[in-house]
């Protein structure tokens, strides 16, 4: 059996400070790409944001640059991590498969799941994907890497599943394909344009 992971400090600082993976100006990038699609998909501006597996909340002071007024919300399981940046970042202390559990204040407009998928057992997977649409208003932003994708990073506890996998699982808790990691609740289908989905 693998050894259990720490998220204290020291991984923190070895894989996102030491080597860090991807830039600053990536992640803006990126964060900009989530809120982007969400205001089209709601045809409003953001408004709240759930970020499960938050690790420091790296994203909760760009999210508020773009969008001061927005709610954000953080889970992780790092002790350390919650312990450090609670009180600055309103992280809260939990996992994927706790978040029935939390007291979260949903729905939300923007649920993110980054990074964090790919390391999971099959079935807390599951049963996590399920507590997070029930969460979910509007877009699940979850970049994951698969099988066949040459990563970066820390590779323990990776979960070497196919695209296919991944796809069956969120389509069997009801989700639908936006692109570009971007995933909403098959609800919503009938009100999109023929091509704003694969």
């Amino acid at each position: 059996m693998p050894r259990a992971k720490r998220y204290d400090r020291a991984y923190f600082d070895r894989w996102y400070r030491d080597r860090q993976i991807g830039s600053a100006s990536d992640l803006a990038r990126t964060v900009a790409l989530a809120v982007a699609m969400t205001e089209q998909l709601l045809a409003r501006p953001l408004r709240s944001v759930l970020d499960v597996g938050a690790g420091e909340g790296r994203w909760q002071p760009l999210l508020h640059r773009l969008r001061p007024r927005a709610r954000y919300a953080g889970v992780d399981s790092s002790e350390w991590a919650v312990g450090r940046w609670a009180r600055r970042r309103n992280l809260r202390l939990g996992s994927i498969d706790t978040l029935d559990q939390l007291g979260l204040d949903g729905p939300f407009d923007l649920v993110v799941v980054s990074d964090v998928l790919h390391y999971l057992p099959t079935p807390i997977l599951r049963r996590g994907v399920q507590q997070l649409v029930a969460l979910l208003g509007g877009v699940a932003f979850m970049p994951t890497f698969t099988a066949h994708d040459d990563i970066e990073g820390d590779r323990a506890h990776f979960q070497r599943r196919r695209g296919a996998t991944y796809r069956g699982i969120f389509a069997k808790a009801g989700l639908m394909p936006l692109g570009m990691y971007a995933w909403t609740q098959r609800a919503r289908q009938p009100d999109l344009a023929k091509l704003e989905s694969p």
